[in-house]
């Protein structure tokens, strides 16, 4: 298993530390894209797994992109622009696509800085709760670039179009205090609190049925592209196999019997 992402686990709750704290812990490398993709399809197939905590190793979540492979134009970032826009989307793309696309629940447990392509990472999880040390800095048009990870999704999806376009377009820091406000996090802890209330939190979502908690998560997702018609008809699909499920006739009979 990548020694750049570690992984815990603990009953229907795994967390991931992104771990190369002296460099900020970047998510570009092909070992870091590899360790995401191939442990975001191992939960999902994995139905015991009902919710994943993400957090970053050290002092920051994520810088994002590796500012010295950038600056040197070296691995994903170098090249001809063919080939640069093959090494995104056979590279830093595929995390947002296997995030997206996977069934179990995210909480990211944002413990420091934010930024680049590491908030928009944040921005890819379903809940987010903040380190009063955290900040958020959608930061690419400061270096000349812009969004390359799918970050103008994420964010404005997160937040609104308005809100996104101040946090891209400028690139300023959005502090946690703010964060909580504008709603890109649900709450804001003291440092030494942040993997409690994680996995407090965590623990809320775990101890529901896997399967209800899956579909729900598609749902919402689904919810975001659909109109209200197609997502009803998807609700009907999804509920009729939900009444077919052993977790709601376990929960319907503890019911019965009080």
């Amino acid at each position: 298993m990548s020694q750049q992402l570690i992984v815990e686990r603990s009953g229907n709750i795994e967390t991931w530390w992104i771990n190369l704290p002296d460099i900020r812990n970047p998510i570009t490398s092909p070992e870091m894209i590899e360790a995401f993709v191939d442990n975001t399809a191992r939960v999902d197939r994995d139905q015991d797994v009902r919710c994943v905590i993400l957090t970053g190793a050290g002092k920051a979540f994520s810088a994002g992109g590796n500012l010295k492979d950038i600056a040197e134009r070296q691995g994903m970032f170098g090249g001809s622009p063919y080939v640069q826009r093959n090494g995104y989307r056979h590279g830093v793309q595929r995390i947002p696509l296997a995030l997206h696309d996977c069934e179990v629940p995210f909480v990211a447990a944002v413990n420091g800085p934010a930024v680049g392509a590491g908030c928009d990472l944040a921005m890819m999880c379903d809940l987010r709760i903040a380190s009063e040390q955290a900040f958020f800095a959608e930061s690419f048009v400061q270096l000349g670039l812009i969004p390359g990870d799918g970050g103008a999704w994420f964010l404005t999806q997160a937040i609104g179009p308005a809100r996104a376009a101040e946090m891209a377009l400028t690139g300023d820091r959005i502090d946690a205090r703010t964060a909580l406000e504008w709603g890109i996090v649900t709450r804001v802890c003291a440092p030494g609190d942040l993997l409690d209330e994680a996995r407090a939190l965590a623990e809320r979502i775990a101890k529901n049925p896997g399967p209800s908690v899956r579909m729900t998560k598609k749902l919402l997702r689904e919810a975001r592209r659909r109109d209200l018609a197609g997502v009803l008809e998807l609700s009907a699909s999804m509920q009729a196999l939900a009444h077919h499920t052993e977790e709601h006739r376990a929960s319907m009979d503890k019911i019965a019997k009080r």
